[in-house]
């Protein structure tokens, strides 16, 4: 089985006229907990999809264990899928749900069930219809981590979980990783993906635009400044390359800046000074340099 268990090359998705994701490249490795964000929009569950071959692609690559799911789907077995939607038969049990699950695996999942409810906190014996939709979500977790998948891709996972649930699925993850499950998730809420991800890929308008690890995305000569000058001074000051995130109030100027920060200084040496700081941002700042201008 392939070390590259996520392979896209070139992948593209056109609906009509209209981009899903255009010539999108990644790879991720056997191993790995890789986070795939962007705003709503910008291709994230467009490429799952394709992936899965729940749509068609219009061209280029994409490979699950090194097999085109299109033509093999065997290898989906291996594969565990929460989406950012669920959708259940309503008149079912939670219980009958997965059981009828896992009935499209061979083997006996019972207690595989039962921890995985427990951990969950999920109840066995109500009916879907009387699910919330965060309850519903967790259905899903469940569905998708009861025949211990080799790959888990989620799609906007924790929407609808509370923020304690949240944390117990990330330990979950956790756990589950370090038995050697691969995890894809995609999401658009970045603190998320700090917590848990060892690489990160940055999708922008169908286009990967960014594909690093979690520390060097941090470390990458990323700098926040916020600086007070002693009169307000030419709004145009910073509309230089690289710089996103302005934020103007009256004579403070704050922003986020990639690359030599000795480039803004030569910008301010003729101002006047009252504070200036120059700091590390946080990952969701970081993010605002591809997504702050839109």
């Amino acid at each position: 089985m392939s070390k590259k268990v996520i392979e896209t090359k070139n992948l593209t998705k056109f609906y009509g006229k209209h981009r899903g994701i255009e010539d999108l490249t990644l790879e991720v490795s056997k191993g790995e907990i890789f986070g795939f964000i962007g705003p709503n929009g910008s291709g994230k569950s467009t490429t799952i999809r394709t992936l899965l071959s729940l749509i068609h692609k219009t061209s280029g690559e994409g490979y699950l264990f090194g097999k085109d799911t299109s033509i093999d789907k065997s290898v989906l077995k291996n594969v565990g899928y929460v989406p950012s939607e669920v959708f259940y038969y309503d008149d079912m049990t939670v219980i009958e749900l997965l059981e009828y699950s896992a009935s499209f695996y061979s083997g006996n999942y019972k207690k595989r069930i039962q921890y995985l409810a427990e951990t969950m906190e999920l109840d066995l014996k109500r009916k879907i219809n009387e699910l919330s939709f965060g309850n519903k979500k967790k259905v899903a977790i469940v569905a998708a981590l009861l025949h211990s998948p080799k790959l888990l891709i989620l799609d906007e996972p924790t929407t609808g979980l509370d923020p304690l649930m949240q944390k117990k699925f990330y330990n979950l993850l956790k756990e589950e990783n370090e038995k050697g499950m691969t995890i894809f998730f995609s999401s658009h809420v970045l603190q998320e993906v700090q917590k848990i991800c060892d690489r990160v890929g940055i999708i922008k308008e169908g286009k990967i635009v960014e594909i690093s690890s979690i520390k060097t995305l941090k470390e990458e000569k990323y700098k926040k400044f916020i600086i007070e000058f002693s009169k307000k001074v030419n709004k145009n000051l910073f509309a230089i390359e690289n710089v996103s995130d302005l934020k103007i109030e009256d004579k403070t100027h704050s922003f986020i800046y990639k690359g030599d920060v000795n480039n803004i200084l030569s910008l301010i040496k003729e101002q006047t000074i009252l504070d200036i700081t120059i700091e590390e941002p946080s990952l969701e700042e970081i993010f605002m340099h591809y997504y702050g201008n839109e």
